[in-house]
């Protein structure tokens, strides 16, 4: 699968649980937060950019908005297990 493909299929994963669960959990706290749940959290945010065409675009906005991904996050890889 392509990067192009995972990344979108993550951002809608993202998108399904991301409703539910911020509307039950205050704003995420990054000191808690694992490598794997940062590393799910920046390819939801980078799934979410405002321009997933760009690339480069696409990674800034992960790195900036990935703490407001984590929630979504933790509750997919929960889901997981």
């Amino acid at each position: 699968m392509n990067t192009s493909r995972r990344i979108l299929l993550t951002g809608l994963a993202g998108l399904a649980v991301a409703p539910t669960v911020v509307a039950a959990a205050p704003a995420p706290v990054s000191d808690d937060t694992t490598v794997a749940e940062e590393r799910f959290a920046r390819m939801i945010a980078a799934a979410h950019a405002p321009d997933v065409t760009c690339a480069r675009q696409a990674e800034r906005y992960a790195d900036v908005h990935w703490p407001d991904y984590v929630t979504a996050a933790r509750a997919v890889l929960d889901a997981r297990a």
